[in-house]
């Protein structure tokens, strides 16, 4: 399944339906407003699209450096459409991000995901080898 940068905003547009998957707070306008912003602080997005171009599944990321885990990528989305789940998307799109973050010099990947997304952490943990290493922490302001 081919795997392309989403650049255009008429791409942007046609992601917002797999995105509002796991971002349902969002409408349409938010959604491409928060983009354009994100966009301009290095966020890109990843689609892994069908052979008619349809997306099924999308990764949203930045490269950052810190000093604890040095250069990474930080992965903040990571949505199958859910009439894709169980049928290797998001395995063949993580595993896409994780040689290309390594190609690029990135010593690890970080993500957080929501406790409450149980089905998530099953694939993180059990099918793609990664563990817990920290919590995040949220104050609302």
């Amino acid at each position: 399944m081919p795997i392309k940068e989403i650049t255009s905003h008429a791409d942007w547009r046609a992601s917002y339906d797999v995105m509002r998957e796991l971002r349902p707070h969002l409408s349409l306008e938010a959604y491409l407003t928060l983009l354009e912003e994100m966009r301009s602080q290095g966020y890109r997005l990843l689609a892994l699209t069908d052979e008619t171009d349809k997306m099924m599944a999308l990764a949203g990321f930045t490269i950052q450096t810190n000093f604890y885990h040095h250069r990474h990528l930080f992965l903040y989305d990571l949505v199958t459409q859910s009439e894709q789940r169980s049928r290797g998307c998001g395995k063949e799109l993580l595993s896409h991000l994780e040689r290309w973050a390594k190609e690029e010099g990135c010593q690890y990947l970080e993500l957080t995901s929501g406790l409450i997304r149980k089905d998530a952490h099953r694939f993180y943990e059990e099918k793609m080898g990664y563990t817990w290493t920290s919590k995040v922490f949220v104050k609302e302001l």
